[in-house]
């Protein structure tokens, strides 16, 4: 699902400070809107991370796998089997 991609609503309860909601309010006045479109900027972000992550996981896994290919292991010459 891209970040702009209208979808069906589904009403949630959130439990939220009180003061943080009546204060809110005074900047913005759909709370509902602005709370999906700060949680739609969050997993747009947390997306991205774990890409991230997965792409330098699958980097470090190449590289090490050259490096055993390039000098074998360090237990092989220890090994008693």
């Amino acid at each position: 699902m891209s970040a702009l991609e209208p979808t069906a609503k589904k009403p949630v309860n959130l439990s939220l400070s009180e003061t943080l909601v009546q204060e809110s309010r005074a900047y913005c006045g759909n709370l509902s809107a602005k709370v999906e479109e700060m949680l739609q900027a969050y997993v747009v972000s947390e997306r991205q991370l774990r890409q991230e992550h997965r792409l330098q996981a699958q980097r470090i896994v190449a590289d090490w796998n050259a490096l055993h290919d390039a000098s074998g292991s360090y237990a092989d010459g220890h090994s008693t089997l």
